[in-house]
């Protein structure tokens, strides 16, 4: 089964998502969460750590991870296991898009990503409504 590794950052409240492109084979044109599959031989923590330099310049120096969830889509994308973490802070600057994967970076406040109409999974939603009860993460 696939492994994903998701990063949720947090800063003031609100959190990062990235508008995936339209020619992504998962969730093209969805708000979604930055992250990706683990590599072989890989832990959820090393893939978090690689994606996030990968996807927008960042090293997380402050996470841990909050959640785990199935697949949300697994009749269209196969089955997964996506292992959530909390990031709250972080070397390289402002997350910066790098590559193709998305075609914008934004932050929203936790209510307005709950009602984004194309958020990547519905069981988003809860999941970032509680945030509160895991933040701060200590550096």
């Amino acid at each position: 089964m696939r492994q994903v590794a998701c990063a949720v950052l947090v800063r003031d409240g609100r959190v990062l998502l990235g508008k995936r492109s339209p020619h992504r084979r998962s969730y093209p044109n969805c708000w979604d969460v930055i992250g990706g599959h683990l590599e072989p031989g890989e832990t959820p923590e090393e893939a978090l750590v690689r994606e996030l330099r990968e996807e927008v310049g960042l090293t997380p120096t402050a996470f841990r991870q909050f959640g785990e969830l199935p697949e949300p889509h697994p009749e269209r994308y196969g089955p997964a296991r996506l292992h959530f973490f909390v990031v709250t802070a972080w070397d390289g600057g402002e997350p910066a898009m790098l590559g193709d994967e998305h075609t914008e970076l934004r932050w929203f406040d936790v209510e307005v990503a709950c009602a984004l109409p194309e958020l990547a999974a519905e069981s988003y939603r809860a999941l970032f409504r509680s945030l509160d009860a895991v933040t701060p993460v200590d550096s």
